[in-house]
């Protein structure tokens, strides 16, 4: 996924791998199967160019992040409780920007 949302347009198996191979040794096909779990998955999007496909991010990295934190909080049990221990541990500047992003909504709800 990082090699999708660090590029500029959709890419290739072969393009990702190129870019993987200089930090992982990772087969073509490993590569390839990932990408299209993915695909399976409507994590990435994909299209054909001639005999390949071409993948890229369904959605930016922020907006997967945002939705794996409300499938957590969904699976949680006690969502209240998962959200008080979570709010427990972020940083100062994280819990400011919590406030400000609660006071958006507020004001565009109200």
């Amino acid at each position: 996924m990082e090699q999708l949302w660090a590029a500029d347009g959709a890419l290739t198996v072969r393009e990702v791998h190129e870019r993987l191979a200089g930090t992982r040794d990772l087969a073509y096909t490993t590569v390839m199967t990932v990408l299209d779990r993915l695909a399976k998955k409507k994590l990435t999007e994909r299209e054909r160019d001639g005999k390949a496909w071409r993948y890229k991010a369904a959605a930016p990295r922020e907006e997967m992040a945002a939705d794996l934190m409300r499938d957590a909080l969904d699976r949680a049990g006690d969502r209240r409780e998962a959200l008080v221990r979570f709010v427990g541990q972020v940083s100062d500047e994280e819990a400011a920007l919590l406030r400000d992003a609660l006071a958006r909504l507020e004001a565009r709800e109200g």
